[in-house]
């Protein structure tokens, strides 16, 4: 049973990602491929994520590059459970949005199994800097490392100076 609620958790994302990229996010598209990015420093969040979509056999979804990149900064996984959890992170770390709300909402109604992992998850969010706010695009470049030394680090850095 848990696999079915599971898939019909995959399947209400497959039908909401683009409706929501293309009519809610106002954010340029990256026009970037996973290909380019395994040519940026190999410490660096571009080799990262680039890796990162290959190994999963994923391409970056216009509008929407962040959250593989927000995979691979904070370690989550992209199990159902896993995605559920990331949202679950953001809303500690201070997100809002109709979307999220829908997928926490959602997601530990059809799986409320997980619930341990989806409250540590959102104490893990409540723990970090505001990662939702960072120019994810403008630290391709960074190291990987930095990043996430920055995101637990008490002062805000909104502007990380590398």
């Amino acid at each position: 049973m848990r696999e079915v609620r599971k898939k019909i958790c995959i399947w209400l994302f497959d039908i909401t990602k683009m409706p929501y990229a293309n009519y809610f996010k106002k954010n340029e598209p990256w026009n970037i491929t996973r290909t380019e990015l395994c040519h940026f420093p190999i410490q660096s969040l571009g080799y990262a994520l680039g890796q990162f979509l290959i190994t999963n056999d994923f391409h970056l979804i216009p509008k929407l590059e962040r959250h593989d990149a927000y995979h691979v900064i904070t370690n989550y996984g992209t199990t159902v459970e896993e995605e559920i959890a990331l949202q679950f992170f953001f809303l500690g770390n201070g997100k809002t949005s109709l979307y999220l709300f829908a997928v926490i909402t959602i997601g530990f109604m059809l799986l409320p199994e997980y619930y341990k992992n989806y409250y540590t998850a959102y104490l893990h969010g409540k723990s970090c800097n505001d990662l939702y706010k960072w120019s994810i695009k403008a630290l391709l470049n960074t190291p990987l490392h930095k990043i996430q030394s920055n995101l637990f680090e008490q002062a805000n850095t909104s502007n990380i100076n590398v």
